[in-house]
């Protein structure tokens, strides 16, 4: 085709976080974009993903407020509890946030396909409707879907994906979740928090591993205390699905290997890339480990296709598709952005309780990569906020170079972690020191004079520890 004659400056194939911010981003910067969507938009994040697990979890802490008015003498009577009308709000707030995207790509003048898609050649793509549509260029934003592991595979009833348990409207008695991981540990927050009995089966050493070590022990120690069993340095051999129950066949690192038993089974072992039936076979695409290969602002080895989101080797974060959906737009409309997203300022949000958030280097990383570091850390018993509100359990710890004390990464256990995490992030990202938060004054009592304090103590001057 010659430049001028495609139907659009840009066609996006997906209208998950990626595909949609990429498209209104393109429009405000006057290009004439199109997506392209054989479900809902939002993508996995607004339908089955982040927005309805994050009002469960909502839901779930609601519930479990009870026992602190039971604790003041109120009587609580949970005999009418029906968990349809819980799954019901999450299906409310998924289907809003859903319509509000419709809403946008409608008022940004963006046309919205609904169908399936794949890619003819480098400016077209087929829609299952037998339509063509043509663009100068073109981003693949298809997301991913759960991830299978051979021998334990979901049927939908006693085997779940965290799709089927979002979409569950009655609660099992017992349940045992295989992956310790975010979407593991916050399944687990949800359904203990309505009663549920768990057990967490995590392969690795110990839950949220990708995580610092001590703020995975702030989490352990507090879903051990709230009756959730945990089993870490364990592996799943092999399940047996009875009428009722699934038994499933674990081995320690150390000792006899075992059977658990539960009514259900959730599998939550991470995300696969969905790039099958998109057409990247017939544009010599080729992935690498299951991911679209990208370079510089996420061009494909074909110049005019691009990929973004869950579908590249980066964080497979809703907000991480969102910038990435911007570089894109912006590089397209003759923007100069970085050509990537900084790995290292990424945060990352783990919505349990307590959670846990962070970015850049956690200890583990900085040692394996042979990063000089100093670490300060400060107590969230520390700050006064936390005693009024019952929330003590947590902490603030920063990585910070000897030599400069810049920031290298930080991480926050407690409640509301993943709000408190962005203040030192814009530290870091707007080339901050510890120093300047330390000497900042901040409103008493908040939990964010936790963050001050670890700053403090960085500067080896904290107050209140």
């Amino acid at each position: 085709m010659e430049m001028g004659s495609y139907d659009f400056d840009l066609v996006i194939i997906g209208a998950g976080p990626g595909g949609y911010v990429a498209a209104i981003r393109a429009t405000q910067l006057g290009l004439k974009a199109c997506v392209i969507e054989k479900d809902k938009p939002g993508g996995t994040c607004l339908n089955i993903g982040c927005i309805p697990s994050k009002a469960l979890i909502h839901l779930a802490e609601v519930f479990r407020s009870a026992a602190e008015l039971e604790g003041m003498g109120v009587k609580v009577d949970r005999s009418a509890f029906d968990y349809v009308q819980v799954f019901k709000k999450s299906r409310k707030a998924a289907d809003t946030l859903s319509r509000g995207v419709a809403f946008l790509l409608k008022k940004n003048k963006i046309e919205y396909f609904q169908a399936a898609a794949a890619l003819k050649g480098p400016n077209e793509v087929t829609l299952s409707d037998g339509k063509t549509v043509s663009g100068k260029s073109i981003i693949v934003a298809t997301g991913s879907r759960p991830r299978v592991i051979p021998g334990f595979e979901f049927d939908g009833r006693q085997v779940l994906s965290s799709d089927h348990a979002l979409m569950l409207e009655k609660l099992p008695k017992s349940v045992i979740i295989l992956g310790g991981g975010f979407i593991g540990v916050e399944f687990a927050h949800i359904m203990n928090g309505f009663g549920v009995q768990v057990t967490v089966v995590e392969l690795l050493d110990r839950i949220v591993p990708l995580e610092d070590a001590e703020c995975s022990d702030v989490l352990a120690r507090a879903f051990k205390k709230r009756g959730i069993a945990i089993h870490a340095g364990t592996k799943a051999l092999s399940m047996d699905k009875k009428p009722g129950s699934v038994a499933v066949k674990v081995q320690p690192r150390e000792g006899e290997a075992a059977l658990i038993e539960a009514e259900q089974l959730l599998v939550v072992v991470g995300r696969a890339p969905v790039t099958d039936g998109i057409g990247l076979e017939k544009v010599g695409i080729t992935l690498e480990k299951g991911f679209i290969p990208v370079g510089d602002y996420y061009r494909t080895k074909v110049p005019s296709i691009f990929a973004i989101g869950d579908v590249v080797a980066t964080p497979q974060l809703a907000h991480v598709a969102f910038k990435e959906g911007e570089i894109v737009a912006e590089h397209l409309a003759g923007k100069n952005p970085e050509p990537r997203v900084d790995l290292h300022a990424i945060p990352s949000a783990v919505y349990c309780e307590p959670q846990i958030a962070s970015f850049g280097y956690k200890e583990w990383q900085a040692q394996q990569e042979g990063i000089p570091y100093k670490k300060a850390s400060f107590p969230y018993r520390g700050a006064g906020k936390s005693v009024a509100v019952e929330k003590t359990e947590g902490m603030v710890k920063v990585l910070y170079s000897p030599e400069t004390h810049e920031i290298l990464g930080a991480s926050v256990a407690g409640a509301d972690a993943t709000e408190l995490i962005h203040e030192i992030l814009l530290a870091k990202t707007s080339e901050l020191l510890p120093e300047d938060i330390a000497g900042m004054i901040h409103a008493h009592p908040t939990l964010s004079e936790a963050v001050m304090e670890a700053m403090r103590a960085v500067e080896g001057w904290a107050i209140h520890v």
